[in-house]
């Protein structure tokens, strides 16, 4: 017998095989990702270089989150937005490549940098127009069902295509071997492109927020909203807490693994390799535990438990120990995902979502820009295993402040 959360109709399964096989796309080009601060890190850039790196996407998203948001929610239809946004984010991945073919070590670093600034540009289309086009997919009941096999396949094809990379990356000198890879990932972006764009979800009405006269009225309109929806912003003012945390380590971590624990970049590739996999089996576990105990236990569980992974590396920076701390991250990474998804779309009023998402990913933004340089700034003062304490507490503080329930759901 079919439940609530399965898709029923033709359309629904062709619009859920096409959120997977589009993931499937993505995950190719994402094998990428890891490596992209490592590639800085080995031409020799700074702390602080490799910082902008995760804090650049934060500062245009900030900026441009709002005015996306209300674009977007003027369009009967985000899918072809989603689309496009998506393949000109993963086109840098090749520029990327291309240019560490032609052009001289020495302005690589700055060259990279200014590639992945342009990149954040349509990178703000996308975060927002992601969580709108696969909460229509899902609906109400079916978030957990959708994305739980999204990221499983998602995470298989990244597992997949790690253990490849990881396996003939060291047979060509650098930065020639990262050129290549970069060049190869990125072809999954035409995979996605192509069946994204088939996705079918019903036009909507548009529900544009009432233009207004200056900028204090917008903001007035915005600060309205937020106060008709007070489960939203409870849920975002804490869920910020533990993005800094997240966006805190970012750039940290591969620093330590290069410069304190002495990785390769077959080392890299596997720890790496190894939280995906685990998330695999999370994303098939988490949602049976929400069935049987809720989605708060879910939430809390995965808040705890994804602080051991910086903790547990700081103290003991050895290579094989990581590996097994990456495991565990991923277990309680899975489950992180589907949650704080499902409890966002859950304060987010129907008719808004585009607004509501965009006012989402804005806080988000703002972590992303502060935490990175805080987490290299704490790496220069007290070291980088330091810094990774710091970011494990955090995750603790972001657990502490969820154990307070959230007030009224908006649906």
């Amino acid at each position: 017998m079919t439940t609530e959360s399965e898709p029923t109709t033709e359309i629904q399964k062709k619009n859920f095989r096409y959120v997977q096989i589009d993931g499937i796309g993505v995950s190719i080009a994402n094998v990428a990702a890891p490596f992209l601060p490592v590639s800085l890190t080995r031409l020799g850039a700074t702390n602080f270089q490799v910082g902008l790196l995760s804090s650049m996407p934060g500062v245009t998203g900030l900026i441009l989150a709002l005015v996306v948001g209300r674009f977007l929610q003027t369009r009967k239809n985000v899918v072809p937005w989603y689309s496009v946004a998506r393949l000109m984010v993963i086109s840098c991945y090749a520029l990327t490549g291309i240019l560490t073919l032609f052009l001289p070590d020495a302005i690589m670093i700055p060259s990279t940098l200014a590639i992945w600034a342009f990149a954040t540009i349509p990178a703000v289309a996308l975060s927002v127009a992601f969580s709108v086009v696969m909460n229509a997919v899902a609906g109400p009941t079916g978030r957990y069902a959708l994305l739980s096999r999204r990221w499983a396949i998602f995470g298989l094809t990244g597992v997949i295509g790690t253990f490849l990379v990881t396996r003939v990356i060291n047979l060509v000198d650098f930065p020639t071997n990262y050129s290549y890879m970069f060049l190869g990932l990125s072809l999954g972006g035409l995979l996605s492109y192509f069946f994204s764009r088939k996705i079918n979800i019903p036009d909507q009405p548009a529900h544009p927020i009432q233009k207004k006269t200056s900028l204090t009225d917008n903001l007035r309109g915005y600060k309205k909203m937020l106060q008709d929806s007070p489960a939203f912003l409870s849920f975002i003012s804490k869920r910020f807490v533990y993005f800094f945390a997240i966006f805190l380590a970012a750039p940290v971590m591969p620093l330590f693994l290069v410069r304190k624990v002495g990785a390769s970049d077959a080392e890299i590739g596997t720890i790496n390799m190894i939280l995906t996999l685990v998330m695999l089996a999370g994303y098939f576990l988490w949602p049976r535990l929400s069935k049987k105990w809720g989605g708060r236990f879910v939430l809390l569980a995965t808040l705890l438990g994804m602080a051991l992974y910086p903790s547990l590396s700081a103290l003991t920076p050895r290579v094989e120990l990581i590996m097994v701390y990456a495991g565990i991250a991923g277990l309680f990474q899975a489950g992180l995902d589907l949650v704080l998804f499902d409890e966002l779309m859950k304060t987010v009023p129907a008719e808004y979502s585009a607004t509501f998402v965009s006012l989402s990913q804005s806080t988000q933004y703002l972590s992303a820009i502060i935490a990175p340089t805080v987490g290299t700034l704490l790496a220069d003062s007290i070291g980088l295993g330091g810094a990774l304490l710091v970011s494990a507490g955090l995750r603790v503080a972001g657990f502490l402040l969820f154990l307070v329930p959230d007030k009224k759901k908006a649906s």
